[in-house]
C-alpha cells in the first residue's frame, strides 16, 4: 500500500530545517523526551534491566521463529472462542474488510481507540469516503483529528503541542473555555467524547499482543476509552499487524513489563483489556461481534529477510524515539510516514518503498542510542546500514528485498567508486593516480558538496606517502 503522504517523505529535509528553526517545536520535544527518560530511567531502576532486555528478545525471536504456526493457532483458537478473523494482505485490503463489516451492519459512526496500523491503512479517511463518521477517542489522537493534523509520536501522538496550544484548538473546535487546567482541558474532552461511546456502531481497537495459546487479544491503555470502545459498541473490530502475536500469556507478561516501562515509565497501565471473544448469553455487557483483521503490508518480505527480520520484533514502546537525537530536534511530522523516528527508519522503506523512503535511512547520525535503549535489543543501527546500502547499491546485495533498492544511486557516484577500484586494484594505476593528484592538487575545488556546509575541505599532499617513504630512506 501506498502511503499518502509519500510526498512528504520527500521532503524531510525542507521539513527538518523548518522544525529546527522554530524554537517552540524544540522546547516542545526537549521538556517531553526528557521527561520521558527520567521516567524509563526510574522505572527500571529495580529491575535488571538487561536481563529483562534479554528475555524480551529471545521471547519476540522466539515468536517470529514459529509466526506461520501461531498464527493458524491463533486463528483456531479464535474461532472457538466466537471471533471472526480477517486476513488482509495490505492496507486497501483491510480497510475494505473494516468498511464492509460497518456496511453489514449498517454503521454510520465508528468510535475508534489507539491503533498505528489504522493510521498505517489511513482507515479513517477510507470510512469517510465511504460516508462513516470515524471519531478518534485517545486523548492524544482526539486533538490531533481536531488539529487536522496526524499523531507525531506513536505513544504519544500530541506530544509537539503544548497545553496553551491545546487550549486554543479545543476553544476553536469545540467551544472550551481557554485554560492551562490539565485536569479541565481532559475532563471536557472526555465529556464530548462520552456521548459518542455511547451512540457509536462500531468500535475499532488495535492490538497489543496477541496470545496464540488462548486466543486472547490484549491492549494496554490508560484512559479507559480502549475498554469502552471495545465493549460499548454493539461491533467491536480490532486490527493488528501479524508480528504481534505470542505463544503464551506467560510470553506476553514479560513483554507488558518492558512495553509499559519503556513507553510511558509505568509499572503497569491503568487498563489492561483481554479480549477473548463477544458477549455471552449470560453476560451483561461486551459486544455482540468481535472481529480481528490480521494485516500483512509488506511483513511477510520483511520476515523473509535473515537479518531485517529483527524489525518485526518491536513492540512499539517509541523509547527509541524519546533517546534519538534526530528525532528530538525535528519531532515527528518531519519524517512525513505514519512511523517517525528510528522504527519509522527501518520500517517505512518497507511499506512505501525506498524509491519513496530513500532520505530515511540516512536521517540518522548511528550514534547507537535507539539500539542501546530498545527493550527487545533491534539492531537498529545495523539496520538503517543495510537500509542505506540497498538504497544505492540493492542489485548486488543477498538479494535485496525491500522495494525501490537503488534509488539513491547517482551516475556520477557510481563511476567514482567504480574509478576508484580499478585503481587500488592495479598497483600501476594507483602509483600514476595518487601521483597526479599531488602534482595537481591545486586544481582541488574548496568545497565537496554538503559535507563541506561545516567542515573544511581536506587538503592533498605534495607528495604521496611513497615518495615520502623513499626520500626518509636515503
Amino acid at each position: 500500500m501506498t502511503d499518502a503522504n509519500t510526498n512528504d517523505v520527500r521532503q524531510f529535509h525542507p521539513r527538518a530545517r523548518a522544525a529546527i528553526d522554530n524554537p517552540q517545536i524544540r522546547q516542545n520535544f526537549r521538556r517531553a523526551m526528557d521527561g520521558l527518560m527520567d521516567k524509563r530511567s526510574t522505572a527500571f531502576k529495580d529491575w535488571d534491566l538487561e536481563a529483562l532486555r534479554t528475555l524480551g528478545a529471545n521471547v519476540r525471536q522466539n515468536a517470529l521463529a514459529q509466526l506461520p504456526e501461531l498464527l493458524e493457532q491463533l486463528e483456531a483458537r479464535l474461532i472457538a472462542n466466537g471471533v471472526t478473523v480477517h486476513w488482509a494482505l495490505d492496507g486497501d485490503e483491510a480497510c475494505r474488510i473494516v468498511a464492509g463489516i460497518c456496511k453489514a451492519r449498517n454503521a454510520r459512526t465508528v468510535i475508534k481507540g489507539k491503533s498505528m496500523v489504522s493510521e498505517e491503512m489511513h482507515l479513517n479517511h477510507h470510512l469517510e469516503q465511504h460516508g462513516i463518521e470515524a471519531l478518534e477517542s485517545d486523548l492524544g489522537e482526539y486533538i490531533v483529528q481536531l488539529a487536522e493534523e496526524t499523531p507525531s509520536h506513536i505513544i504519544m501522538p500530541a506530544i509537539h503541542k503544548n497545553t496553551g496550544e491545546i487550549s486554543d484548538l479545543m476553544h476553536e473546535k469545540t467551544g472550551t473555555d481557554r485554560s492551562t487546567d490539565v485536569e479541565y482541558l481532559t475532563a471536557s474532552a472526555r465529556q464530548q467524547l462520552r456521548a459518542k461511546f455511547m451512540a457509536a456502531d462500531v468500535g475499532v481497537s488495535g492490538v497489543n499482543f496477541a496470545v496464540a495459546e488462548t486466543g486472547t487479544l490484549c491492549l494496554v491503555e490508560n484512559e479507559g476509552n480502549g475498554r469502552m470502545t471495545t465493549t460499548v459498541p454493539p461491533c467491536h473490530v480490532a486490527v493488528t499487524g501479524i508480528e504481534k502475536v505470542v505463544p503464551t500469556l506467560q510470553d506476553m507478561s514479560a513483554l507488558l513489563a518492558l512495553l509499559t516501562r519503556s513507553a510511558t515509565g509505568q509499572h503497569i497501565t491503568t487498563y489492561v483489556n483481554m479480549i477473548s471473544g463477544p458477549r455471552r448469553p449470560d453476560e451483561l455487557d461486551g459486544p455482540e461481534e468481535v472481529h480481528l483483521v490480521l494485516v500483512d503490508n509488506g511483513r511477510s518480505g520483511i520476515y523473509q529477510d535473515d537479518e531485517l527480520i529483527d524489525t518485526l520484533r518491536c513492540i512499539r514502546c517509541g523509547a527509541c524515539m524519546n533517546h534519538c537525537p534526530v528525532y528530538t530536534r525535528v519531532g515527528g511530522h518531519a519524517y512525513g510516514t505514519t512511523y517517525p523516528g528510528p522504527i519509522g527508519k527501518i520500517l517505512m522503506p518497507h511499506l512505501i518503498g525506498l524509491d519513496e523512503g530513500r532520505h530515511l535511512p540516512s536521517a540518522s547520525s548511528l550514534c547507537g542510542a535507539c539500539g542501546e535503549v530498545c527493550p527487545v535489543r533491534i539492531p537498529i543501527p545495523d539496520l538503517l546500514v543495510r537500509l542505506r546500502q540497498e538504497s544505492v547499491d540493492g542489485d548486488h546485495l543477498h538479494p535485496a528485498v525491500v522495494s525501490g533498492h537503488g534509488a539513491k544511486r547517482e551516475w556520477k557516484e557510481s563511476l567514482a567508486w567504480q574509478t576508484w577500484r580499478l585503481i587500488h586494484g592495479h598497483p600501476a594505476a594507483y602509483r600514476l593516480g595518487t601521483a597526479m593528484a599531488s602534482r595537481l592538487r591545486a586544481l582541488q575545488p574548496s568545497r565537496l558538496g554538503a559535507w563541506t556546509r561545516y567542515r573544511t575541505a581536506p587538503k592533498l599532499a605534495g607528495r604521496t606517502l611513497h615518495q615520502q617513504v623513499r626520500e626518509r630512506r636515503s
